[in-house]
C-alpha cells in the first residue's frame, strides 16, 4: 500500500501499487476504489497472494451466485493454473520447461500460452519489436529478470551475446508447437496478469455475478455498479512530491480493464547515470526517454496490459503517436524538470472526460 493517498481518502479502498517493467508486472500509480458499500447491501470481498503479488475480487452478491468460499476456490483454481503455466520462478512451469530446451527444439503449448504468444507476436510486429516476449536474457543480464544477480551495466561482449538470443524472429509456430532456432527464453509477465483478469471476470459472469471489480497484481477490470447504483470509480493519481500524490482524474469503469506501466520509482544508478527498469528490446538497454508512466483502458484487460507496456517502451512522443493512430485510450505522465506533466489521447478524453 502506498503512503499518502490511501490515508487521505476516507471510505476508499486501496487496490494496488504496481510497478511494471517489460519482464515483470508490478505497479506504480496508485489506483483507488472509493465507497464500496451502500443502501443496506455491502460489497463482498476476498483475495490472496498470486503471481508474486496479490489479487482482490469485490462483488455484489446475487441469488444465483455461489457463496464467497466457492467463488474464491473457483478463482484460485484459475490463478493456480496460470501460475503452473507462466511462472518463471518455478522450474516445473510450462514456460520454464520451454526455456530450458536447447536451440532447434519444439514444444507443444497449452491453449492459454498459444493465445498469449499470438497476442505478443502481434504486438511485436505492430511495434517494430518494441514489445518482445523473448527479452528475458537481457533483463537478467541487466539485473532486472528472475535469474539476475545484481543490477549492473553489462559489458559490451556480454550484451552482444545475449542480444543474439532475443527476438520473435527466432521463434515459429508449427501447429500447436512453438519452435526456437536459438536458445531463446520466453517471459509472459508483461501480459499474463491482464489475461488473468479477463479469465477471472469471465468466470464470475458465468457464475451469475453482474457487478464486480477484479484486480490482479494491479491490473483491473470493473463491470456493473455498486449496491447504491453508483459506478465503480477509480482515482488515477500523479506524483507531486517524494511521498505525496494527487488525484489527477476520477475514472468511471464499467466493462473496461485498466493497466498502468511506469518506472519513476524503479531504477538504479551507476556512473552518474539513471537506468530505468523499463527495457527496450530494440536497443538491448533501458529506455532513456522522459515518460514516467502510462495508463491504458480497454475492454480487454489483456490488451490494456500489453499496450501499457508497449507505450511505456515507445516513450512520450512515439508512444503517443502510436496510441493516437490506433485509437487507444491512453493517459501519459511525463517528467518535466522536477515535476510531471500529463497528456491524454482523444479516446481517453472521450471515455473519461474531466469534470466541468
Amino acid at each position: 500500500m502506498a503512503a499518502g493517498a490511501c490515508g487521505r481518502m476516507p471510505g476508499a479502498a486501496c487496490l494496488a501499487v504496481k510497478e511494471k517493467t517489460l519482464s515483470r508486472a508490478s505497479l506504480l500509480i496508485v489506483l483507488l476504489v472509493a465507497a464500496v458499500s451502500g443502501c443496506g447491501q455491502s460489497v463482498e470481498r476476498f483475495g490472496g497472494p498470486t503471481m508474486g503479488s496479490s489479487y482482490t475480487v469485490q462483488y455484489v452478491p446475487t441469488d444465483q451466485a455461489p457463496d464467497a468460499a466457492k467463488l474464491k476456490a473457483e478463482i484460485e483454481m484459475i490463478l493456480t493454473g496460470l501460475d503452473e503455466q507462466f511462472s518463471t520462478y518455478r522450474d516445473d512451469s510450462m514456460v520454464s520447461r520451454f526455456n530450458a530446451l536447447p536451440a532447434g527444439a519444439c514444444m507443444a503449448l497449452s491453449a492459454d500460452m498459444l493465445t498469449l504468444w499470438r497476442y505478443g507476436e502481434a504486438l511485436s510486429q505492430q511495434s517494430g519489436g518494441a514489445f518482445d516476449l523473448t527479452v528475458e536474457p537481457l533483463m537478467n543480464l541487466w539485473g532486472f529478470g528472475p535469474q539476475s544477480r545484481a543490477e549492473q551495466v553489462p559489458d559490451a561482449a556480454a550484451l552482444e551475446r545475449e542480444r543474439a538470443r532475443v527476438g520473435h524472429q527466432h521463434l515459429r509456430l508449427d501447429g500447436e508447437r512453438l519452435c526456437k532456432d536459438v536458445d531463446a527464453q520466453l517471459d509472459f509477465d508483461s501480459i499474463v496478469a491482464g489475461y488473468a483478469v479477463d479469465k477471472v471476470s469471465a468466470r464470475l459472469a458465468e457464475l451469475g455475478l453482474k457487478d464486480y471489480l477484479v484486480e490482479i497484481t494491479g491490473e483491473l477490470k470493473a463491470v456493473g455498479r455498486k449496491p447504491d447504483g453508483t459506478p465503480w470509480r477509480i482515482a488515477l493519481e500523479v506524483p507531486s512530491g517524494e511521498r505525496e500524490r494527487q488525484v489527477e482524474r476520477s475514472l468511471v469503469l464499467d466493462g473496461f480493464g485498466l493497466s498502468t506501466s511506469g518506472d519513476y520509482r524503479n531504477y538504479f544508478e551507476e556512473g552518474g547515470r539513471r537506468y530505468s527498469h523499463t527495457f527496450d528490446p530494440r536497443t538491448g538497454a533501458p529506455v532513456r526517454h522522459a515518460l514516467a508512466a502510462v495508463t491504458v483502458a480497454d475492454a480487454q484487460a489483456l490488451r490494456a496490459d500489453g499496450l501499457s507496456t508497449l507505450l511505456m517502451v515507445l516513450g512520450p512522443e512515439e508512444g503517443y503517436t502510436f496510441a493516437e493512430r490506433n485509437g487507444l485510450a491512453a493517459f501519459f505522465i511525463v517528467r518535466q524538470g522536477e515535476g510531471f506533466v500529463t497528456r491524454a489521447t482523444p479516446r481517453f478524453e472521450a471515455l473519461f472526460p474531466k469534470p466541468e
